[in-house]
């Protein structure tokens, strides 16, 4: 047991670890104080210490351009990207671009850390709480992500284990892996929904349980779309009626910001059980002569599912594309499941149960479901005995593709495909003594290449010289299990291998 994989959720949120004990059963590991979850937070404090968890939390307030939070929600994207920019209005924490246009955040003192660093520090946690708890060194896990995580998220996602020497041995999706703590064990034959809606993505996804046997039939998600946004909602509706009452604009204090943000999320909490909650902030800022002025609201639980009510439908509208993908009706659906804390929210319980027309299957705990499964499928990659296998049949959630001469995309695995999935296609020198060939790749479900995720520019390089349209260069697309998508090339005609290299990833 010294090689045992544990199951670690990275949440955008918070985040927790699970493994399967000797006697068979699950553990969710217990963090300092006997929570399950850490808090995936991520802090440098005044004197240059690193936080993470608890301690990175409890500095939030006082320090927040040196809190870094929401990380996940941008990992593995380019800064250049218009929703990254949009972020940085949220976020207290200052980001550039790094040396491969990735986001890298400055947190005082010259220190710079990328995400694939923080995600690293919050790993590294899991990691140490799993290997205090069992009493020997831990090596390997099974990371969740969500389902809606492209090829370069899923990639960074490795880095980060990697740069700490945790073997990631498997990523698997968030809503897969709920639907295995639900049903791993019952020896079930079902089709279950996840409605996944978590601190910072929502993922859906129709999944056939038969056995040990989970197959996907379709999945769909926005990575986008959480309870962030939820208390994001309320604090623009804060920041504007106390500049409309008092004409000061507190978006740009950082101090005053961080405050609403805290008190927003126990809001929403404090609303999901209350028709109505206080919402008091004394002191939050001061008058240019010197008066201090004091936030005092009361908000209706009316008022915020109304100023939501945009990102409940929009959850839905996801829901109905997935099903509508998986070629079944509502009505085949045998059970729903709710994951991820924001599903407490009683307008999102209304409108699953409008959409499905029953209520949500309550036998999976909505905040460690993801990384119960975790553990359970780890615990199967260990295992030699054959009924304790599990088959995990999965798909990519976007279709990937090349660019075409016009600019649209030319498809090679279409949205749902399932993997592990391999396509090869032929392409002929395009001029003569051409040496290299190069395609960029992308990932997305726009017809428009450039409208999609730029995965990178791969480049084939030692093509055989002759005249144009005499060379024929075989290319292999190879989509992992996992998601991730490698490439390779050979002349068709003496079948050697040609170099490859990625000449850009994500820059635009």
């Amino acid at each position: 047991m010294s090689g045992q994989i544990i199951g670690i959720d990275l949440g955008t949120t918070n985040s927790c670890a699970a493994i399967v004990e000797d006697d068979g059963n699950v553990k969710v590991i217990p963090y300092r104080g006997g929570e399950t979850t850490i808090p995936s937070i991520f802090a440098v404090d005044d004197k240059g210490n690193e936080l993470v968890g608890y301690e990175a939390k409890r500095q939030w307030l006082l320090n927040p351009k040196r809190t870094v939070y929401g990380a996940k929600r941008l990992i593995g994207r380019d800064y250049q990207e218009g929703f990254v920019r949009k972020m940085g209005e949220y976020f207290a924490y200052d980001m550039k671009p790094g040396q491969q246009n990735n986001v890298t955040i400055e947190l005082g003192q010259g220190r710079e850390f990328t995400l694939q660093d923080v995600s690293s520090r919050i790993l590294n946690v899991c990691r140490t709480v799993a290997s205090d708890y069992l009493k020997r060194p831990i090596t390997r896990a099974v990371v969740t992500v969500p389902a809606y995580f492209n090829d370069r998220q899923r990639q960074a996602v490795k880095e980060a284990g990697d740069s700490i020497g945790l073997e990631v041995v498997r990523i698997i999706n968030e809503p897969t892996a709920a639907a295995m703590a639900y049903g791993i064990r019952r020896n079930l034959n079902q089709t279950v929904a996840i409605y996944d809606l978590g601190g910072g993505t929502f993922d859906m996804s129709v999944i056939d349980i038969r056995g040990r046997t989970f197959e996907v039939r379709a999945t769909g998600g926005d990575i986008f779309l959480g309870g962030i946004d939820w208390d994001n909602a309320l604090i623009h509706y804060v920041i504007d009626d106390f500049k409309a009452k008092h004409g000061i604009d507190l978006s740009g204090d950082p101090i005053a910001m961080q405050r609403i943000k805290d008190l927003a999320e126990r809001t929403k909490i404090d609303l999901s059980s209350r028709t109505e909650a206080p919402f008091s902030i004394p002191f939050v800022t001061m008058t240019p002569e010197g008066t201090p002025l004091d936030i005092n609201l009361v908000v209706s639980r009316k008022l915020y599912e109304d100023i939501t009510a945009p990102l409940v439908k929009r959850t839905i509208e996801i829901a109905e594309m997935v099903i509508k993908d998986s070629g079944i009706q509502v009505h085949q659906l045998d059970e729903v499941l709710l994951v991820g804390g924001q599903t407490r929210w009683p307008a999102v319980q209304r409108a699953v149960l409008e959409l499905f027309g029953k209520p949500p299957a309550k036998s999976v705990h909505p905040d460690e479901a993801v990384a119960v499964g975790a553990a359970l499928y780890a615990h199967s990659l260990e295992t030699d005995v054959q009924e304790h296998k599990v088959q995990l049949l999965d798909v990519i959630p976007m279709a990937i593709g090349i660019e075409r001469a016009d600019g649209d995309l030319h498809e090679i695995f279409k949205r749902n495909a399932s993997v592990p999935n391999q396509k090869s296609m032929v392409f002929t020198t395009s001029y003569d003594d051409q040496s290299e060939l190069t395609m960029r790749i992308y990932q997305g479900d726009q017809k428009e290449a450039r409208k999609n995720e730029l995965l990178g520019e791969f480049e084939f390089s030692g093509i055989r010289r002759g005249p144009k349209g005499s060379v024929r260069v075989e290319v292999v697309f190879d989509c992992s299990v996992e998601g991730i998508l490698t490439m390779s090339a050979r002349d068709k005609d003496t079948n050697k291998e040609m170099k490859t290299t990625v000449k850009v990833r994500g820059a635009a």
